[in-house]
């Protein structure tokens, strides 16, 4: 099983998306494990953007994902990576696949609504910068056994 950190950006908050988002999760058939709405902190911030340090829009990242609360969850699942940057779309909603969320409701690059985690070693170090161990949930759907 894998696991991804998700996060409903400040312009998906403000939107009011927080629920379309975990519904398309659920309805794919993942597992949420933990979740918190939480106003980031600029050290936060950079911490989670520090791959963007010294560039040009390092600085708007920054000023966007503190400008207003984030929905941070952790969800798992066989593929769950892949299944969800799938969910999500790619990261301009112009260019992204009909019937996900980026293409159904965002245009932009940077007012994409969430984020989701590349790769199981970078869900790892974000799992661990915006989660404590004791947070994350094991359970198991009941509905696990017709899904996977």
């Amino acid at each position: 099983m894998e696991r991804s950190l998700v996060l409903v950006k400040p312009d998906g908050v403000q939107r009011g998306l927080i629920g379309e988002v975990i519904t398309r999760l659920e309805n794919r058939g993942l597992r949420l494990v933990a979740a918190k709405f939480l106003q980031v902190s600029p050290e936060l911030a950079k911490q989670h953007y520090a791959v963007h340090a010294g560039k040009p829009f390092f600085d708007g990242l920054i000023a966007f994902i503190t400008s207003s609360p984030v929905m941070a969850m952790v969800w798992t699942g066989p593929d769950a990576i892949v299944a969800i940057r799938q969910t999500m779309g790619k990261t301009r909603g112009t260019e992204a696949d009909p019937g996900t969320i980026r293409s159904d409701y965002a245009i932009q690059n940077q007012k994409n609504l969430t984020h989701a985690s590349d790769s199981a070693e970078n869900a790892e170090i974000e799992i661990a910068l915006w989660f404590t161990p004791d947070e994350l949930v094991d359970w198991k759907r009941c509905t696990e056994d017709w899904s996977f």
